[in-house]
């Protein structure tokens, strides 16, 4: 293809009328731009740092595998940068970025992550058990307890005690405040984040994070002070690894990417797993077909044999592709010029990989709009073609944490309930801060299931 100085073609739309669009039509917002130009549009800005959106494959490959050299990864998400700090792994770039993803990194993986799993499923255990048999609840709130849960004691080895209730009580209060409409659009429009006095909503933010603050210090703290206990939480397994040069994280470091991992991996797991009950009950043959295959390994099966299951593990994939929980992968900014499908983007370009978008092709992805686990049991596709975590060295440190817990959580609950909604309407997602969610008063009906335990035979 030869490359042309123009960018792709895009809307002529004033860009705070388009703002107001991606932040209350967030669907709409892509999927009419798509209409009109295509896999790739411009939105051009007044800064001259105009954005482009890509879905096609071959221009997601490019940007996910381009020389660091040509790409900021971590600039574009400096909107972030209030809640997870300077040094989180979502804000840094290049060595610094690289080296935080080395230490991140192992205890997501392999036999670590794997013992996590009686943890999630005792921890799963605990929240439906206090569900009212035949009375509505707030599925949402019951799946945020079970990843908060998760997270606290996964990360910080915390699962009861004061500093647990503190910091669930704030962590809850600060996500939810953030996920409101109000918060949701000071995202997007700067001049909401303004601290006007106690009584404004922004001041409100940073009191709740300065309480989070307070906690994980004095968490920190506590643990560089204990001796002879061999922890494996997240937490203490940062502060016992060493950078190359033999140096450890600092305290900050610590908060910074402590904060990450809480504000990543709790609310973007729990909306992943209210969508997947949405699913599971308005389509009665995928929850057939799922209680089949957890029948035929039994209730008591081990959590790794759980996570195997292959029709189970094409529910979780299908739900995160048809509304991934984020629209698009992070930014990046150009640094140095470079061509992407036969576009010349000049420096400070920002470069959008639609997630969303990708995962609709048609000719990837046929009647996209219809739920079909099955598609990921006819084919593999590539990491250009489904990303719900992200691509390139951008790709999210905790995707095997994530889907892991969300397999445990499901298996957990259809084996012992039947989870139903009393309104059967068909549900558009909504803004959630960044991400795409169920409305957030969706109300679901527990009723349990009659089950032979000693043999793992549902009846």
């Amino acid at each position: 293809m030869i490359a042309t100085n123009n960018l792709p073609d895009g809307p002529n739309m004033p860009e705070f009328l388009r703002r107001m669009k991606l932040v209350f039509q967030p669907l709409e917002y892509v999927e009419n731009f798509a209409k009109s130009y295509g896999d790739k549009f411009t939105l051009k800005n007044q800064s001259g740092n105009h954005i482009v959106y890509f879905s096609h494959p071959q221009a997601l490959e490019e940007i996910f595998t381009a020389d660091s050299s040509k790409l900021y990864g971590g600039g574009g998400n400096g909107i972030l940068r209030f809640l997870v700090g300077d040094n989180s792994v979502l804000l840094l770039d290049g060595e610094r970025h690289q080296r935080q993803r080395q230490l991140l990194a192992p205890p997501f993986h392999g036999d670590r992550m794997r013992a996590y799993g009686e943890t999630i499923r005792n921890i799963t255990h605990q929240v439906s058990d206090e569900w009212n048999p035949g009375k509505p609840f707030n599925i949402r709130s019951s799946m945020q307890e079970i990843t908060l849960c998760a997270i606290l004691q996964v990360v910080f080895g915390l699962d009861e005690g004061e500093n647990f209730e503190q910091l669930r009580r704030s962590l809850t209060s600060l996500l939810e405040f953030i996920g409101s409409p109000l918060m949701s659009a000071s995202l997007f429009f700067q001049f909401l984040r303004k601290d006007f006095g106690r009584w404004s909503p922004w001041n409100h933010v940073l009191r709740l994070l300065k309480e989070i603050d307070d906690l994980i210090y004095a968490l920190i703290r506590e643990r560089r002070a204990e001796t002879g206990k061999n922890r494996q939480d997240i937490l203490s397994l940062l502060m016992s690894a060493r950078y190359e040069d033999g140096e450890p994280m600092s305290d900050v470091e610590l908060r910074d990417e402590l904060m990450t991992l809480l504000t990543a991996g709790h609310e973007t797991t729990a909306s992943a797993l209210t969508w997947a009950f949405y699913w599971v009950d308005h389509l009665p043959e995928v929850r057939e077909k799922l209680l089949q295959e957890l029948d035929s390994v039994g209730v008591n099966a081990e959590p790794n044999v759980i996570a195997k299951l292959p029709y189970l593990t094409a529910v979780c994939q299908e739900t995160l592709r048809i509304y991934p929980i984020l629209m698009s992968g992070f930014i990046r900014i150009v640094k140095s010029p470079i061509e992407i499908m036969g576009y010349q983007l000049p420096v400070g370009t920002r470069i959008v990989p639609s997630i969303y978008l990708a995962h609709h092709r048609e000719e990837v992805y046929p009647q996209s709009k219809e739920f079909k686990p099955e598609r990921f049991l006819e084919r593999q596709f590539s990491p250009y073609e489904f990303f719900p975590f992200g691509g390139g060295n951008r790709r999210c440190i905790g995707m095997a944490f994530a889907l892991y817990e969300m397999k445990l959580v499901l298996a957990t609950i259809l084996s012992r309930y039947q989870v139903s909604r009393p309104d059967k309407r068909p549900v558009r997602p909504v803004r959630r801060g960044l991400t795409l969610a169920t409305p957030s008063g969706m109300q679901m009906v527990a009723t349990p299931l009659m089950s032979r335990v000693s043999t793992g035979v549902m009846v």
